[in-house]
């Protein structure tokens, strides 16, 4: 592959492309000064960067669109030169919500379409004003969502001109294989945006959407930021890895910059985030240098199933977080002979507790004859929740090995 700064686009199965190094503009609404993205976005721009990804819940799409019309305008670049990420969040998966999600975006943003629009999580809360919709005791409120007709309601968005290509995040295989194999699929999933980095390399979930033609879009390359609210602060810095900086000091290169072009030479899109000038123009310049087969494969054997990204949540005073000791594989526990998919992309997503309870919010299973909806431990579920055809959310308790 080779790979320039000027054309570093890979295809889409679309027929449309997309840079395989992008500018992630997640930031603390609280704690970002307001003019940080602005400024991020027109310094990337003029790095170089022609992908920018972004989101409706990032608060801040209005100062990413004022930066990429004030660089058209400017003449530094055409509109089909950028290539953005918008996101449809949790609140808004109902088939009718969808294309007004989307037509706020664009107006918050001021474009006429988005390159690509994305189901940002295989879940849902509670549709109405509320981003985070909450019960009295503090508790999410979680909704039942039929990611196959939320699909098609994006289809009807990218049939509209609305945005050139669709795609989802956090989604694993079942998840993909449900839109995929859905009956009368106009358009497959052109992405999965998941998280990927040399610490969590995702060789399965990757090996999958590379034979179905699914491009990886990598969010946290770097590892991420240390923030208790949301990262796993226990987990190993992956810039401090010595084996990341050794390649480095032998290109005159930072461990960030070895991460990232280790993703890219593999295929894999990333997005790093940073609003700091110095370093969005030094991980734009990894395209100067091209790894070897050896340091690849050594940059592969430092996978250690470490994710940093763990997706919080709270129900029913049941705590839902990433598990240690299961993550990163798909985990199928078995209720009343029944497989339940449980997580999202390549990981388990739940909360193991030290009696061995596993309780967790659990993706759509396939509802096989005889099968029976989820007992007195779980909230409540109806069929349709295990409809084959949807991917309505349940939440159960089930005993599993803690080992």
């Amino acid at each position: 592959m080779n790979l320039t700064a000027e054309s570093h686009r890979v295809p889409l199965s679309d027929g449309n492309s997309i840079p395989l190094l992008g500018l992630g503009t997640y930031a603390d609404p609280q704690k970002t000064p307001k003019g940080s993205c602005l400024e991020a976005v027109k310094i990337a721009i003029d790095a170089g960067y022609r992908h920018i990804d972004g989101a409706f819940v990032y608060f801040n799409e209005h100062e990413v669109g004022q930066a990429i019309r004030e660089k058209i305008a400017e003449g530094k670049i055409k509109r089909e030169d950028i290539f953005y990420c918008g996101k449809l969040w949790n609140t808004c998966h109902p088939p009718e919500l969808v294309r007004p999600t989307l037509e706020k975006t664009l107006k918050i943003l001021q474009l006429d379409y988005v390159d690509l629009y994305i189901i940002e999580l295989p879940m849902a809360f509670k549709p109405g004003d509320a981003l985070y919709p909450k019960d009295e005791n503090g508790k999410f409120i979680y909704h039942e969502t039929d990611l196959c007709a939320t699909w098609e309601a994006l289809e009807a968005c990218k049939d509209a001109g609305l945005a050139k290509s669709i795609g989802v995040s956090n989604f694993n295989r079942r998840q993909l294989e449900m839109i995929m194999n859905k009956p009368g699929l106009k358009y497959k999933p052109v992405s999965n945006q998941v998280e990927c980095h040399p610490y969590f390399t995702q060789p399965k979930l990757l090996e999958f959407c590379r034979q179905h033609d699914i491009v990886i879009v990598g969010y946290s390359p770097l590892g991420t930021s240390r923030d208790e609210s949301w990262v796993n602060v226990s987990s190993p810095p992956l810039l401090k890895d010595p084996v990341l900086n050794a390649i480095g000091k032998k290109y005159n290169k930072t461990a960030a910059q070895i991460a990232l072009r280790f993703n890219v030479q593999r295929g894999v899109v990333v997005i790093p985030k940073s609003f700091n000038p110095q370093r969005i123009r030094e991980n734009f310049q990894i395209f100067d240098f091209s790894l070897t087969e050896k340091e690849m494969k050594e940059i592969e054997a430092l996978n250690k199933n470490v994710r940093y990204v763990e997706l919080l949540m709270a129900l029913s005073g049941v705590t839902i977080q990433s598990i240690p000791s299961m993550m990163n594989t798909e985990q199928e526990v078995g209720l009343d002979n029944q497989p339940l998919l449980l997580g999202f992309a390549d990981s388990t997503f739940g909360a193991l507790s030290s009696s061995g309870t596993l309780d967790m919010v659990c993706g759509r299973c396939p509802r096989e004859k005889g099968s029976k909806d989820i007992g007195e431990n779980g909230a409540k579920a109806s069929s349709p929740a295990l409809d084959l055809h949807s991917a309505s959310y349940v939440f159960c308790q089930q005993r599993v090995d803690p080992g």
